[in-house]
């Protein structure tokens, strides 16, 4: 993309970003964005091919988009949250919280339920131009297992989400991302443990050196996203952040007009920050 491709790219996805398109709602015409940002209709239209590549937005016809997150179902009304009556430490260290809580549910008896506080996660997913995704091969010896791995790790007291993504991205594989669009936010385990992990996806990657993170560098590899599912069915993909961010991949690639080889855009300058060892 040039310079001017660039702009309308990064001025459409801030749109999107920001709401102003609604989920749903109707999107612009080629013709009036065209109009309206100064471009022609073909360099806009490889604008638009990648936005819906990355999920950003969804093909309704030839020609016509509109903003992902339309839903037939709407939102329960009536339904009472639990009432928090309380809270105290038990044991506390960099990594970790566990803490009691004094829990109230509609219509049940107060009781007493423990909570896990986890560190802040960011996880990205890097895509290549040949269908391939940056991954690690790694031992964990919590359950004591060799698996594939999306980089990431904690991010760092005041470190935006992005930042601390592309930082683990470079530490744990020595490739920078060209560019970086957040997916979503989860709780891996929603019930007791309080861990948000950020999900990225970066279309192509630079590389700028080895790795620098010696505790979390395993097998660095590009993997075909053929092969994903494979590695799924033989239990092969570690961790929630690594299966959530390949799943999304692979649903955006099978939307109509979706294109599974979108062009690079350089990232804005991110800073970098101390090592956090991941999750």
């Amino acid at each position: 993309m040039g310079p001017k491709t660039t702009r309308v790219y990064e001025t459409i996805r801030d749109r999107l970003a920001s709401g102003e398109y609604t989920a749903g709602g109707k999107f612009p015409s080629e013709r009036a964005l065209a109009a309206e940002l100064g471009i022609g209709r073909t360099a806009l239209r490889r604008v638009l091919v990648r936005l819906v590549a990355e999920g950003s937005l969804e093909v309704r016809g030839r020609g016509s988009y509109r903003a992902p997150g339309a839903a037939s179902v709407s939102t329960p009304e009536g339904i009472e949250p639990w009432q928090i009556h309380g809270k105290r430490d038990l044991y506390e260290n960099r990594w970790v919280r566990l803490q009691l809580w004094d829990v109230e549910p509609p219509s049940v008896e107060r009781f007493e339920h423990h909570v896990v506080k986890l560190q802040h996660v960011a996880i990205t997913a890097v895509v290549d131009d040949q269908e391939r995704v940056l991954m690690m091969w790694r031992y964990r010896f919590v359950p004591g297992r060799f698996g594939w791995e999306l980089p990431g790790g904690i991010v760092d007291k005041g470190e935006a989400p992005a930042d601390a993504a592309l930082r683990e991205v470079v530490e744990e594989t020595g490739w920078r991302p060209s560019a970086l669009e957040h997916v979503i936010t989860y709780q891996p385990m929603v019930g007791m443990v309080d861990c948000p992990h950020e999900i990225f996806v970066s279309h192509g990657a630079e590389k700028v050196g080895d790795p620098t993170d010696l505790e979390e560098v395993g097998h660095i590899e590009w993997v075909p996203l053929s092969d994903v599912p494979g590695l799924m069915s033989r239990d092969e993909l570690l961790g929630s952040g690594t299966l959530v961010a390949l799943l999304h991949i692979l649903a955006s690639r099978n939307r109509p007009g979706s294109t599974t080889a979108p062009e690079q855009v350089h990232a804005p300058t991110l800073s970098h920050r101390p090592s956090a060892a991941g999750q």
